[in-house]
Protein backbone atom coordinates (compact mmCIF):
# COMPACT_ATOMS: atom_id res chain seq x y z
CA UNK A 1 0.00 0.00 0.00
CA UNK A 2 1.35 3.50 -0.66
CA UNK A 3 2.44 5.56 1.99
CA UNK A 4 0.53 8.43 1.12
CA UNK A 5 -2.39 6.11 0.79
CA UNK A 6 -1.90 4.30 4.54
CA UNK A 7 -1.44 8.10 5.99
CA UNK A 8 -4.97 9.25 4.53
CA UNK A 9 -6.50 6.01 5.61
CA UNK A 10 -5.43 6.23 9.17
CA UNK A 11 -6.19 9.96 9.22
CA UNK A 12 -10.05 9.47 8.07
CA UNK A 13 -12.80 9.77 10.97
CA UNK A 14 -13.60 6.77 12.49
CA UNK A 15 -16.49 4.80 11.41
CA UNK A 16 -17.50 2.45 14.10
CA UNK A 17 -20.14 -0.59 13.81
CA UNK A 18 -22.38 -0.86 16.20
CA UNK A 19 -24.35 -4.48 17.05
CA UNK A 20 -27.60 -5.35 18.24
CA UNK A 21 -27.44 -8.50 18.82
CA UNK A 22 -23.90 -10.40 16.42
CA UNK A 23 -21.29 -9.10 14.72
CA UNK A 24 -18.02 -10.26 13.03
CA UNK A 25 -15.06 -9.36 12.22
CA UNK A 26 -12.53 -10.69 9.23
CA UNK A 27 -9.80 -9.27 6.82
CA UNK A 28 -11.80 -9.69 3.71
CA UNK A 29 -15.58 -8.52 2.98
CA UNK A 30 -16.66 -11.93 1.64
CA UNK A 31 -15.54 -13.87 4.49
CA UNK A 32 -17.15 -11.48 6.90
CA UNK A 33 -20.33 -11.62 4.79
CA UNK A 34 -20.26 -15.54 4.89
CA UNK A 35 -20.26 -15.13 8.58
CA UNK A 36 -22.88 -12.52 9.18
CA UNK A 37 -24.73 -14.88 7.03
CA UNK A 38 -24.27 -18.04 9.04
CA UNK A 39 -25.27 -15.80 12.34
CA UNK A 40 -28.48 -14.15 10.73
CA UNK A 41 -29.48 -18.21 9.95
CA UNK A 42 -28.90 -18.52 13.58
CA UNK A 43 -24.94 -19.95 13.83
CA UNK A 44 -22.62 -20.05 16.63
CA UNK A 45 -19.85 -17.63 16.82
CA UNK A 46 -18.03 -20.59 16.13
CA UNK A 47 -20.31 -21.36 13.01
CA UNK A 48 -20.04 -18.23 11.76
CA UNK A 49 -15.95 -18.25 12.69
CA UNK A 50 -15.69 -21.61 10.28
CA UNK A 51 -17.88 -20.40 7.46
CA UNK A 52 -15.09 -16.77 7.31
CA UNK A 53 -11.95 -19.04 7.61
CA UNK A 54 -12.91 -21.41 5.23
CA UNK A 55 -13.98 -18.27 2.37
CA UNK A 56 -10.33 -17.09 3.69
CA UNK A 57 -9.25 -20.00 1.75
CA UNK A 58 -10.54 -18.93 -1.34
CA UNK A 59 -10.32 -15.28 -1.24
CA UNK A 60 -6.83 -14.74 0.76
CA UNK A 61 -5.11 -17.94 -0.38
CA UNK A 62 -2.02 -15.79 0.65
CA UNK A 63 -2.29 -15.79 4.57
CA UNK A 64 -4.14 -18.86 5.67
CA UNK A 65 -6.72 -21.70 4.59
CA UNK A 66 -7.55 -25.54 4.64
CA UNK A 67 -3.74 -26.47 3.83
CA UNK A 68 -2.84 -24.81 7.15
CA UNK A 69 -3.59 -24.52 10.90
CA UNK A 70 -5.28 -22.11 13.20
CA UNK A 71 -5.01 -22.41 17.41
CA UNK A 72 -8.46 -20.67 18.28
CA UNK A 73 -10.18 -19.49 21.82
CA UNK A 74 -13.50 -20.08 22.48
CA UNK A 75 -15.34 -18.65 24.96
CA UNK A 76 -19.11 -20.35 26.45
CA UNK A 77 -21.57 -17.29 28.27
CA UNK A 78 -23.69 -19.56 29.63
CA UNK A 79 -20.70 -21.25 31.92
CA UNK A 80 -18.70 -18.32 31.45
CA UNK A 81 -15.89 -21.00 30.21
CA UNK A 82 -12.77 -20.80 27.80
CA UNK A 83 -11.54 -23.29 26.00
CA UNK A 84 -8.23 -23.18 23.77
CA UNK A 85 -8.67 -25.39 20.37
CA UNK A 86 -5.39 -26.01 18.63
CA UNK A 87 -4.91 -26.93 14.96
CA UNK A 88 -1.72 -25.78 14.72
CA UNK A 89 0.79 -27.72 12.01
CA UNK A 90 2.32 -30.27 13.33
CA UNK A 91 6.45 -32.21 11.94
CA UNK A 92 5.50 -35.29 10.14
CA UNK A 93 6.70 -38.44 11.70
CA UNK A 94 9.75 -38.72 9.53
CA UNK A 95 11.32 -35.36 10.76
CA UNK A 96 14.37 -35.14 12.36
CA UNK A 97 16.39 -31.63 14.06
CA UNK A 98 18.34 -31.32 10.61
CA UNK A 99 15.98 -30.78 8.85
CA UNK A 100 17.04 -27.37 7.61
CA UNK A 101 20.79 -28.03 7.63
CA UNK A 102 22.86 -28.38 4.50
CA UNK A 103 25.58 -30.80 4.33
CA UNK A 104 28.25 -29.11 5.70
CA UNK A 105 26.03 -28.20 9.14
CA UNK A 106 24.58 -24.75 8.27
CA UNK A 107 21.64 -23.57 8.60
CA UNK A 108 19.29 -23.01 5.02
CA UNK A 109 18.52 -19.62 4.11
CA UNK A 110 14.44 -18.88 4.47
CA UNK A 111 13.77 -18.88 0.65
CA UNK A 112 15.50 -22.42 -0.09
CA UNK A 113 14.07 -23.90 3.54
CA UNK A 114 10.38 -22.46 2.69
CA UNK A 115 9.49 -23.29 -1.08
CA UNK A 116 8.41 -26.82 -1.62
CA UNK A 117 7.49 -29.96 0.62
CA UNK A 118 10.35 -29.86 2.73
CA UNK A 119 8.75 -27.06 4.71
CA UNK A 120 4.82 -28.61 4.71
CA UNK A 121 3.82 -29.81 8.33
CA UNK A 122 0.41 -31.59 8.50
CA UNK A 123 -2.42 -29.15 8.70
CA UNK A 124 -4.49 -29.07 11.37
CA UNK A 125 -7.43 -26.11 10.64
CA UNK A 126 -10.21 -28.43 9.43
CA UNK A 127 -10.08 -31.08 12.00
CA UNK A 128 -9.59 -28.44 14.90
CA UNK A 129 -12.44 -26.56 13.32
CA UNK A 130 -14.36 -29.93 13.04
CA UNK A 131 -13.87 -30.97 16.65
CA UNK A 132 -14.82 -27.40 17.58
CA UNK A 133 -18.50 -27.73 15.26
CA UNK A 134 -19.11 -30.89 17.17
CA UNK A 135 -19.47 -29.34 20.95
CA UNK A 136 -20.54 -25.65 19.56
CA UNK A 137 -22.10 -25.82 16.37
CA UNK A 138 -25.68 -24.90 15.88
CA UNK A 139 -26.13 -24.93 12.25
CA UNK A 140 -24.83 -28.17 10.39
CA UNK A 141 -21.09 -28.43 9.16
CA UNK A 142 -21.98 -28.67 5.31
CA UNK A 143 -23.93 -25.15 5.43
CA UNK A 144 -20.78 -23.58 6.39
CA UNK A 145 -19.33 -24.93 3.40
CA UNK A 146 -22.01 -23.32 1.09
CA UNK A 147 -20.68 -20.07 0.77
CA UNK A 148 -16.86 -20.28 -0.28
CA UNK A 149 -18.63 -23.12 -2.77
CA UNK A 150 -20.56 -20.97 -4.49
CA UNK A 151 -18.38 -18.02 -4.40
CA UNK A 152 -15.27 -20.14 -6.05
CA UNK A 153 -18.28 -21.03 -8.66
CA UNK A 154 -19.39 -18.34 -9.32
CA UNK A 155 -15.42 -16.25 -8.98
CA UNK A 156 -14.57 -13.35 -6.72
CA UNK A 157 -12.67 -9.81 -7.97
CA UNK A 158 -8.72 -10.26 -6.88
CA UNK A 159 -8.03 -7.36 -3.96
CA UNK A 160 -4.95 -5.49 -4.85
CA UNK A 161 -3.48 -7.01 -1.64
CA UNK A 162 -4.06 -10.44 -3.38
CA UNK A 163 -2.40 -9.03 -6.42
CA UNK A 164 0.69 -7.59 -4.96
CA UNK A 165 0.74 -11.04 -3.06
CA UNK A 166 1.12 -12.71 -6.43
CA UNK A 167 3.42 -10.20 -7.90
CA UNK A 168 5.93 -10.54 -4.90
CA UNK A 169 5.67 -14.38 -5.05
CA UNK A 170 5.60 -14.51 -8.44
CA UNK A 171 8.79 -16.37 -10.00
CA UNK A 172 8.18 -19.15 -6.86
CA UNK A 173 4.41 -19.42 -8.32
CA UNK A 174 5.76 -20.48 -11.72
CA UNK A 175 7.63 -23.42 -10.97
CA UNK A 176 4.42 -24.99 -9.78
CA UNK A 177 2.36 -26.01 -12.23
CA UNK A 178 -0.49 -25.64 -10.21
CA UNK A 179 -0.20 -22.30 -8.70
CA UNK A 180 0.96 -20.77 -12.24
CA UNK A 181 -2.10 -21.86 -13.73
CA UNK A 182 -4.11 -20.27 -10.97
CA UNK A 183 -2.72 -17.25 -10.25
CA UNK A 184 -1.04 -16.18 -13.60
CA UNK A 185 -2.32 -15.37 -17.14
CA UNK A 186 -0.68 -17.48 -20.12
CA UNK A 187 1.81 -14.93 -20.15
CA UNK A 188 2.56 -15.84 -16.47
CA UNK A 189 1.65 -12.62 -14.84
CA UNK A 190 -0.14 -11.82 -12.13
CA UNK A 191 -3.84 -10.97 -12.02
CA UNK A 192 -4.97 -7.67 -11.54
CA UNK A 193 -7.07 -6.10 -9.08
CA UNK A 194 -10.24 -6.31 -10.00
CA UNK A 195 -9.90 -9.77 -12.48
CA UNK A 196 -12.96 -12.58 -11.73
CA UNK A 197 -10.77 -15.46 -10.39
CA UNK A 198 -12.80 -18.68 -10.56
CA UNK A 199 -11.60 -22.07 -8.59
CA UNK A 200 -13.98 -24.73 -9.46
CA UNK A 201 -11.29 -27.14 -7.68
CA UNK A 202 -11.89 -25.97 -4.58
CA UNK A 203 -15.26 -25.89 -4.86
CA UNK A 204 -15.41 -29.70 -5.72
CA UNK A 205 -12.91 -30.42 -2.56
CA UNK A 206 -15.54 -28.20 -0.13
CA UNK A 207 -18.34 -30.58 -1.33
CA UNK A 208 -16.54 -33.21 -0.86
CA UNK A 209 -15.70 -31.81 2.83
CA UNK A 210 -19.40 -30.56 2.96
CA UNK A 211 -20.64 -34.11 2.77
CA UNK A 212 -17.19 -36.10 4.40
CA UNK A 213 -15.92 -33.63 7.43
CA UNK A 214 -12.33 -33.13 7.57
CA UNK A 215 -11.63 -36.56 6.50
CA UNK A 216 -12.30 -35.78 2.78
CA UNK A 217 -8.91 -33.97 3.51
CA UNK A 218 -6.93 -36.31 5.81
CA UNK A 219 -7.85 -39.41 4.34
CA UNK A 220 -8.37 -40.85 0.34
CA UNK A 221 -7.36 -39.52 -2.91
CA UNK A 222 -7.19 -35.65 -1.87
CA UNK A 223 -4.63 -36.77 1.15
CA UNK A 224 -2.80 -38.71 -1.76
CA UNK A 225 -2.68 -35.86 -3.71
CA UNK A 226 -1.18 -33.68 -1.09
CA UNK A 227 1.39 -36.45 -0.26
CA UNK A 228 2.41 -36.85 -3.61
CA UNK A 229 2.93 -32.85 -4.14
CA UNK A 230 5.16 -32.83 -1.00
CA UNK A 231 7.56 -35.87 -1.86
CA UNK A 232 7.79 -34.75 -5.15
CA UNK A 233 8.89 -31.54 -5.36
CA UNK A 234 12.63 -30.72 -6.38
CA UNK A 235 12.61 -29.46 -2.91
CA UNK A 236 10.56 -32.50 -0.89
CA UNK A 237 9.53 -33.30 2.37
CA UNK A 238 8.50 -36.08 4.59
CA UNK A 239 4.30 -36.04 4.89
CA UNK A 240 2.55 -39.40 4.23
CA UNK A 241 -0.67 -40.52 4.11
CA UNK A 242 -0.18 -41.79 7.55
CA UNK A 243 0.84 -38.21 9.09
CA UNK A 244 -2.11 -36.82 7.35
CA UNK A 245 -4.83 -39.36 9.30
CA UNK A 246 -3.32 -39.35 12.27
CA UNK A 247 -3.32 -36.10 12.72
CA UNK A 248 -5.87 -35.02 15.86
CA UNK A 249 -6.67 -31.58 17.32
CA UNK A 250 -5.81 -30.63 20.72
CA UNK A 251 -7.05 -28.77 23.63
CA UNK A 252 -4.60 -26.45 25.41
CA UNK A 253 -4.29 -24.63 28.76
CA UNK A 254 -6.02 -20.88 28.65
CA UNK A 255 -3.43 -18.34 30.58
CA UNK A 256 -5.29 -15.48 31.80
CA UNK A 257 -3.36 -12.56 33.11
CA UNK A 258 -4.83 -9.64 35.32
CA UNK A 259 -4.51 -6.19 33.76
CA UNK A 260 -6.01 -3.01 35.47
CA UNK A 261 -9.66 -4.65 36.46
CA UNK A 262 -9.90 -7.30 33.33
CA UNK A 263 -8.48 -10.52 33.15
CA UNK A 264 -6.55 -10.79 29.62
CA UNK A 265 -6.85 -14.30 28.52
CA UNK A 266 -4.60 -16.01 25.69
CA UNK A 267 -3.57 -19.11 24.27
CA UNK A 268 -0.26 -21.26 26.09
CA UNK A 269 2.84 -23.41 24.11
CA UNK A 270 2.95 -24.21 21.16
CA UNK A 271 2.32 -20.42 20.65
CA UNK A 272 4.29 -17.84 22.03
CA UNK A 273 1.75 -15.43 22.08
CA UNK A 274 -0.24 -15.73 24.84
CA UNK A 275 2.56 -16.05 27.50
CA UNK A 276 4.45 -12.53 25.70
CA UNK A 277 1.07 -10.70 25.12
CA UNK A 278 0.57 -11.65 29.38
CA UNK A 279 4.12 -10.85 30.27
CA UNK A 280 4.36 -7.32 28.32
CA UNK A 281 1.16 -6.21 30.38
CA UNK A 282 2.35 -7.63 33.72
CA UNK A 283 5.37 -5.57 33.15
CA UNK A 284 3.53 -2.43 31.97
CA UNK A 285 1.08 -3.08 35.49
CA UNK A 286 3.41 -1.74 37.19
CA UNK A 287 3.47 1.99 34.65
CA UNK A 288 1.30 4.30 34.72
CA UNK A 289 0.16 4.71 31.15
CA UNK A 290 -3.48 6.19 31.28
CA UNK A 291 -1.57 10.52 31.34
CA UNK A 292 0.71 9.31 28.62
CA UNK A 293 0.69 10.92 24.81
CA UNK A 294 -0.94 7.35 22.84
CA UNK A 295 1.36 8.40 19.75
CA UNK A 296 3.73 9.91 22.36
CA UNK A 297 7.55 8.92 22.55
CA UNK A 298 7.38 8.21 26.23
CA UNK A 299 4.21 5.17 25.41
CA UNK A 300 6.24 4.15 22.39
CA UNK A 301 9.35 3.75 24.48
CA UNK A 302 7.37 1.83 27.70
CA UNK A 303 5.61 -0.62 24.88
CA UNK A 304 9.03 -1.55 23.05
CA UNK A 305 10.95 -2.16 26.49
CA UNK A 306 8.41 -4.26 27.81
CA UNK A 307 8.35 -6.24 24.45
CA UNK A 308 11.91 -6.67 24.34
CA UNK A 309 11.54 -8.59 27.75
CA UNK A 310 8.90 -10.46 26.63
CA UNK A 311 10.90 -11.19 23.51
CA UNK A 312 13.90 -12.38 25.82
CA UNK A 313 12.37 -14.90 27.45
CA UNK A 314 10.05 -16.39 24.67
CA UNK A 315 13.33 -16.98 22.89
CA UNK A 316 14.71 -19.53 24.90
CA UNK A 317 11.37 -20.86 26.88
CA UNK A 318 8.43 -21.17 24.66
CA UNK A 319 8.01 -24.25 22.37
CA UNK A 320 5.31 -27.27 22.30
CA UNK A 321 4.71 -27.95 25.70
CA UNK A 322 4.12 -31.76 25.15
CA UNK A 323 7.89 -31.81 23.96
CA UNK A 324 9.51 -29.50 26.20
CA UNK A 325 9.07 -28.25 29.87
CA UNK A 326 7.76 -24.46 29.55
CA UNK A 327 7.80 -22.44 32.71
CA UNK A 328 4.34 -21.09 32.66
CA UNK A 329 3.63 -20.83 36.51
CA UNK A 330 6.93 -18.75 36.48
CA UNK A 331 6.83 -16.79 33.19
CA UNK A 332 3.58 -15.50 34.25
CA UNK A 333 3.90 -15.43 37.86
CA UNK A 334 3.50 -11.26 39.32
CA UNK A 335 6.21 -11.30 41.64
CA UNK A 336 8.55 -12.60 38.43
CA UNK A 337 7.10 -9.90 36.09
CA UNK A 338 7.41 -7.26 39.33
CA UNK A 339 11.15 -8.50 39.09
CA UNK A 340 11.12 -8.13 35.49
CA UNK A 341 9.42 -4.44 35.31
CA UNK A 342 12.41 -3.20 37.85
CA UNK A 343 14.44 -2.77 34.18
CA UNK A 344 11.98 -0.49 32.88
CA UNK A 345 13.74 3.17 32.99
CA UNK A 346 11.37 6.12 31.74
CA UNK A 347 14.20 8.02 30.46
CA UNK A 348 16.72 5.44 29.12
CA UNK A 349 16.56 1.94 27.34
CA UNK A 350 18.12 -1.04 28.73
CA UNK A 351 21.05 -2.94 27.56
CA UNK A 352 19.85 -5.93 25.35
CA UNK A 353 18.17 -7.68 27.91
CA UNK A 354 18.61 -11.11 28.33
CA UNK A 355 16.22 -14.26 29.21
CA UNK A 356 14.94 -14.16 33.34
CA UNK A 357 14.91 -17.16 35.49
CA UNK A 358 11.31 -17.60 36.38
CA UNK A 359 10.55 -19.89 39.55
CA UNK A 360 9.42 -23.75 38.13
CA UNK A 361 11.48 -24.43 35.80
CA UNK A 362 12.54 -27.94 34.89
CA UNK A 363 14.68 -29.80 32.59
CA UNK A 364 18.18 -29.33 30.63
CA UNK A 365 18.54 -25.52 30.29
CA UNK A 366 18.06 -24.80 26.67
CA UNK A 367 20.04 -22.19 24.13
CA UNK A 368 17.85 -19.38 22.54
CA UNK A 369 16.40 -19.17 19.59
CA UNK A 370 16.65 -15.19 17.60
CA UNK A 371 16.12 -15.63 13.94
CA UNK A 372 12.71 -15.22 13.27
CA UNK A 373 10.68 -15.74 9.40
CA UNK A 374 7.30 -15.44 8.50
CA UNK A 375 4.80 -12.44 7.68
CA UNK A 376 1.48 -14.17 6.81
CA UNK A 377 -1.68 -15.22 8.83
CA UNK A 378 -5.39 -13.99 9.12
CA UNK A 379 -7.60 -13.26 12.58
CA UNK A 380 -11.43 -13.66 12.65
CA UNK A 381 -13.72 -13.08 15.62
CA UNK A 382 -17.50 -13.36 16.31
CA UNK A 383 -19.70 -13.10 18.94
CA UNK A 384 -23.12 -14.60 18.22
CA UNK A 385 -26.55 -13.38 19.68
CA UNK A 386 -26.24 -15.81 22.76
CA UNK A 387 -23.08 -14.15 24.00
CA UNK A 388 -20.69 -16.83 22.85
CA UNK A 389 -17.49 -16.05 21.31
CA UNK A 390 -14.69 -16.60 19.19
CA UNK A 391 -11.16 -15.60 18.69
CA UNK A 392 -9.36 -17.31 15.71
CA UNK A 393 -6.08 -17.42 13.66
CA UNK A 394 -5.53 -19.26 10.60
CA UNK A 395 -2.63 -19.46 8.55
CA UNK A 396 0.03 -21.06 6.15
CA UNK A 397 3.12 -19.23 7.54
CA UNK A 398 4.72 -16.94 4.61
CA UNK A 399 2.90 -15.34 1.80
CA UNK A 400 1.44 -18.14 -0.18
CA UNK A 401 3.17 -20.77 2.50
CA UNK A 402 4.92 -23.07 1.01
CA UNK A 403 3.87 -21.98 -2.90
CA UNK A 404 2.87 -25.74 -3.78
CA UNK A 405 -0.73 -25.84 -4.49
CA UNK A 406 -3.31 -29.06 -4.62
CA UNK A 407 -6.60 -29.06 -5.60
CA UNK A 408 -7.06 -25.49 -5.47
CA UNK A 409 -5.58 -24.54 -2.27
CA UNK A 410 -1.90 -23.67 -1.40
CA UNK A 411 0.23 -25.89 1.15
CA UNK A 412 1.69 -24.41 4.05
CA UNK A 413 5.13 -23.82 5.27
CA UNK A 414 4.64 -24.16 8.53
CA UNK A 415 7.96 -26.33 9.31
CA UNK A 416 9.95 -22.81 8.95
CA UNK A 417 8.87 -21.39 12.56
CA UNK A 418 11.45 -24.16 13.92
CA UNK A 419 14.44 -23.15 14.76
CA UNK A 420 16.92 -23.87 11.64
CA UNK A 421 19.40 -24.73 14.34
CA UNK A 422 18.93 -27.49 16.71
CA UNK A 423 21.57 -26.40 19.28
CA UNK A 424 23.90 -23.83 20.12
CA UNK A 425 26.85 -23.72 22.02
CA UNK A 426 26.12 -27.29 23.12
CA UNK A 427 22.63 -26.90 24.44
CA UNK A 428 19.54 -27.82 22.50
CA UNK A 429 17.01 -25.50 21.37
CA UNK A 430 13.96 -26.06 22.96
CA UNK A 431 11.65 -24.86 19.41
CA UNK A 432 13.82 -27.19 17.22
CA UNK A 433 12.58 -29.56 15.06
CA UNK A 434 11.24 -33.24 16.42
CA UNK A 435 8.91 -35.60 14.94
CA UNK A 436 5.27 -35.09 15.84
CA UNK A 437 5.91 -31.46 17.20
CA UNK A 438 4.44 -28.67 16.63
CA UNK A 439 6.03 -25.28 15.48
CA UNK A 440 6.47 -22.49 17.66
CA UNK A 441 3.90 -19.68 16.75
CA UNK A 442 3.66 -15.98 17.38
CA UNK A 443 -0.06 -15.98 16.98
CA UNK A 444 -1.98 -14.52 19.90
CA UNK A 445 -6.03 -15.25 19.55
CA UNK A 446 -7.07 -12.93 22.59
CA UNK A 447 -10.35 -12.63 24.80
CA UNK A 448 -10.43 -10.37 27.96
CA UNK A 449 -12.72 -10.68 30.23
CA UNK A 450 -14.25 -7.92 32.69
CA UNK A 451 -13.95 -8.45 36.43
CA UNK A 452 -17.05 -10.36 37.18
CA UNK A 453 -15.98 -12.90 34.09
CA UNK A 454 -17.87 -11.30 31.63
CA UNK A 455 -16.97 -11.08 28.03
CA UNK A 456 -15.47 -7.76 26.97
CA UNK A 457 -13.26 -7.75 24.02
CA UNK A 458 -11.94 -9.89 21.54
CA UNK A 459 -8.93 -9.34 19.56
CA UNK A 460 -6.00 -10.74 17.31
CA UNK A 461 -3.66 -10.04 14.29
CA UNK A 462 -1.88 -10.88 11.26
CA UNK A 463 1.62 -10.54 11.17
CA UNK A 464 3.94 -13.23 12.25
CA UNK A 465 6.86 -12.32 15.24
CA UNK A 466 4.91 -8.79 15.21
CA UNK A 467 1.34 -10.36 16.50
CA UNK A 468 2.66 -9.90 20.11
CA UNK A 469 3.56 -5.95 19.53
CA UNK A 470 0.16 -5.51 17.49
CA UNK A 471 -1.95 -7.32 20.28
CA UNK A 472 -0.36 -5.68 22.88
CA UNK A 473 -0.19 -2.29 21.76
CA UNK A 474 -3.98 -2.72 20.71
CA UNK A 475 -4.90 -4.07 24.26
CA UNK A 476 -3.67 -0.85 26.10
CA UNK A 477 -4.56 1.45 23.97
CA UNK A 478 -8.18 -0.07 24.78
CA UNK A 479 -7.68 -0.20 28.39
CA UNK A 480 -5.65 2.14 29.34
CA UNK A 481 -6.72 4.90 27.05
CA UNK A 482 -10.24 4.00 26.70
CA UNK A 483 -9.84 3.81 22.96
CA UNK A 484 -12.93 2.42 20.97
CA UNK A 485 -11.44 -0.11 18.58
CA UNK A 486 -11.36 1.93 15.35
CA UNK A 487 -9.07 4.25 17.16
CA UNK A 488 -7.04 1.69 18.57
CA UNK A 489 -6.30 0.31 15.16
CA UNK A 490 -5.44 3.34 13.26
CA UNK A 491 -2.72 3.88 16.02
CA UNK A 492 0.66 3.89 14.01
CA UNK A 493 2.25 0.38 14.84
CA UNK A 494 5.09 0.36 17.31
CA UNK A 495 6.87 -2.21 18.58
CA UNK A 496 9.74 -5.01 18.48
CA UNK A 497 10.44 -8.54 16.58
CA UNK A 498 12.68 -9.22 19.00
CA UNK A 499 14.75 -8.21 21.67
CA UNK A 500 16.55 -5.50 19.49
CA UNK A 501 15.61 -2.55 17.54
CA UNK A 502 12.13 -0.51 18.21
CA UNK A 503 10.37 -0.87 15.08
CA UNK A 504 8.24 2.51 13.82
CA UNK A 505 5.57 2.49 10.99
CA UNK A 506 6.36 4.09 7.95
CA UNK A 507 4.69 6.92 6.31
CA UNK A 508 2.92 7.74 10.10
CA UNK A 509 3.26 10.11 13.28
CA UNK A 510 5.46 7.17 14.66
CA UNK A 511 8.41 7.36 12.08
CA UNK A 512 8.78 10.93 13.85
CA UNK A 513 9.65 9.22 16.94
CA UNK A 514 13.11 8.39 15.96
CA UNK A 515 14.74 11.17 17.34
CA UNK A 516 13.45 11.15 20.69
CA UNK A 517 13.76 7.11 21.02
CA UNK A 518 17.09 7.34 19.74
CA UNK A 519 17.99 10.19 22.27
CA UNK A 520 17.21 7.51 25.12
CA UNK A 521 19.20 4.44 23.78
CA UNK A 522 17.19 2.71 21.11
CA UNK A 523 17.91 1.28 17.91
CA UNK A 524 15.24 2.58 15.74
CA UNK A 525 13.79 0.97 12.19
CA UNK A 526 11.07 2.64 10.00
CA UNK A 527 10.01 0.29 8.44
CA UNK A 528 6.30 -0.53 6.09
CA UNK A 529 4.08 -2.51 9.14
CA UNK A 530 0.94 -4.24 7.38
CA UNK A 531 -0.36 -5.48 10.82
CA UNK A 532 -3.95 -7.28 10.39
CA UNK A 533 -5.43 -6.82 13.42
CA UNK A 534 -9.52 -8.10 14.16
CA UNK A 535 -10.68 -6.15 17.35
CA UNK A 536 -15.03 -6.20 18.99
CA UNK A 537 -15.61 -4.86 21.97
CA UNK A 538 -18.81 -5.41 24.13
CA UNK A 539 -20.59 -2.12 25.41
CA UNK A 540 -24.11 -1.60 27.03
CA UNK A 541 -25.52 -1.34 23.50
CA UNK A 542 -24.39 -4.10 21.76
CA UNK A 543 -21.00 -5.70 20.44
CA UNK A 544 -18.65 -2.62 18.68
CA UNK A 545 -15.84 -4.36 15.76
CA UNK A 546 -13.08 -3.07 14.31
CA UNK A 547 -11.07 -4.42 11.16
CA UNK A 548 -7.21 -2.96 10.36
CA UNK A 549 -7.32 -0.17 7.96
CA UNK A 550 -4.11 -1.70 6.64
CA UNK A 551 -5.91 -4.02 5.18
CA UNK A 552 -9.49 -4.82 3.49
CA UNK A 553 -10.96 -6.51 6.04
CA UNK A 554 -14.73 -5.18 7.95
CA UNK A 555 -16.89 -5.61 10.68
CA UNK A 556 -20.07 -6.67 9.88
CA UNK A 557 -23.40 -7.01 12.19
CA UNK A 558 -27.44 -7.12 12.54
Amino acid sequence: MPRFLLALILLLPALPALAQRHMIVAPHPLAAEAGRGVLRDGGSALDAAIAAAVMLTLVEPQASGIGGGGLMLHFEEETGTLQAWDGREAAPASATPALFLRPDGQPMSFPEAMEGGRAVGVPGLLRMLEAAHREHGRLPWARLMEPTIRAAQQGFAVTPRLSAAIGATAPALRRNPAARAYFLDAEGNPWPPGHILRNPELAEVLLAIAADGAEALHRGPLAAEIVAAVQSHPNPGGLTETDLAAYQPRRRQVLCQPYRAFRVCGFGPPTSGGVAVGQILGILEHVALRGLDPRGADAAHLLAEAGRLAFADRNLYLADEDFVRVPLRGLLDPAYLTLRAQALDRDRAMPPPRPGNPRWREGAPHAPQATEFGTGTSHIVAVDRWGDAVSLTPTIEAVMGSRVMVRGFLLNNQLTDFAFLPEQDGRPVANRVEPGKRPRSSTAPTVVLDGSGRLAMLAGSAGGVRIIGHVAQTLVAMIDWDMAPEDALRLPRIGVAGTGAVELEAGTAAASLAPALAARGHRTEVREIVSGLSVLRITPQGPIGAADPRREGVALAD
